[in-house]
């Protein structure tokens, strides 16, 4: 299968001019829309419906769901098992790659096998170590890394052939994505690793949690002042805290993601502290929404997908576009 038009899952979309691939996610984004992507948790299990049961909870409120690839070492159903469920439903997936268990054999197969069914978007990422995760005696591959993943999924792309200079006779159109965190030390260096990735070949990028607003904005403005703000989309991670206790947990032990003080005392103070959670995430969106080069958001709401709908709904960010989901009806999902 390929894309898909909205109202005939059977009809493949058309590549807009000018546009890297068909998919919505590109579409939504080159149209100036504020977009929202999210994470689909993949199931420890063998059934498609338990996959198409976790994607309908997004239905209508996002432009793009990423199946995560192993994420923390843990073994699930794969991402390019799950996309391709998702892009014959008519969903926009974004499939994760990380390179930590294949080597670029293997990669370079599954880009060209996710493309002939339909997979429009990929985000490339080095991938957390084996000894993170639930089989810590599994041998780690990371034969690539997350700027050469970009690198060699651009080659095969734009230039119609394999790291090993062998033709390849249709090349994948392919909205290639990255993963950034400018709350990560060093700060100062966050904004040329993104320029190292966009020269790689990176169309969008997806951040890690962020709750330090003023932070994000200085690494836009560094960021925008380096010219890179008009070469991809920003999508900032935004993503509801379930209490202080679990803020404090993250801070002390997720490196990276740094959340201040003044949340984590909100949320202690709060009466329902999961619902609180929730309302610094609409607010955080609504900030985050008017720093200049921020294209959209990325919601990753571990354990409280069911409440990504009311999240963006009070946010606000939408302005009445629906985004499509299967069997939306022509005036009430936008296609950009």
């Amino acid at each position: 299968m390929i894309a898909v038009d909205e109202n005939n899952p059977g009809k493949p979309l058309l590549k807009k001019p000018g546009h890297i691939s068909s998919g919505r996610l590109e579409r939504v984004l080159r149209a100036g829309h504020f977009a929202i992507t999210t994470e689909l948790a993949p199931p420890d299990s063998a059934l498609a419906e338990d996959v198409y049961e976790r994607a309908q909870v997004f239905d209508g409120y996002v432009d793009g769901m990423n199946a995560t690839d192993g994420s923390g070492a843990n073994c699930h159903m794969s991402s390019v098992a799950m996309c391709a469920l998702l892009t014959n439903t008519g969903y926009s997936p974004v499939m994760q790659i990380a390179c930590r268990d294949k080597n670029r054999i293997a990669i370079q197969g599954d880009v060209l096998g996710a493309a002939a069914m339909g997979v429009s978007n990929v985000l490339c990422l080095t991938g957390d170590g084996v000894q993170v995760g639930d089989q810590p005696e599994a041998k780690p591959v990371f034969d690539l890394d997350s700027i050469s993943l970009l690198e060699t999924i651009r080659t095969m792309r734009d230039e119609s052939r394999f790291l090993s200079g062998r033709a390849i006779t249709k090349a994948p159109e392919i909205f290639l994505g990255a993963a950034e965190n400018p709350c990560a030390p060093p700060i100062d260096f966050r904004p040329y690793r993104l320029a190292k990735k966009i020269a790689a070949g990176a169309d969008f990028i997806q951040m890690q949690y962020i709750f330090d607003v003023p932070q994000l904005k200085e690494f836009m403005m560094k960021s925008l002042d380096m010219g890179l703000l008009e070469k991809c989309f920003i999508l900032p991670g935004v993503g509801p805290l379930a209490s202080a206790r679990t803020a404090n947990w993250i801070r002390t032990n997720v490196p990276g993601i740094h959340i201040p003080d003044h949340i984590i005392s909100r949320l202690a103070g709060a009466e329902n502290q999961k619902k609180e959670g929730q309302k610094i995430c609409v607010e955080l969106i609504q900030q985050i929404r008017e720093i200049e080069g921020v294209s959209g958001v990325h919601v990753m709401a571990y354990r409280q997908e069911e409440a990504v709908a009311e999240i963006i709904q009070q946010s606000g960010v939408l302005e009445g576009r629906v985004p499509w989901y299967p069997g939306c009806e022509d005036q009430e999902c936008l296609e950009a």
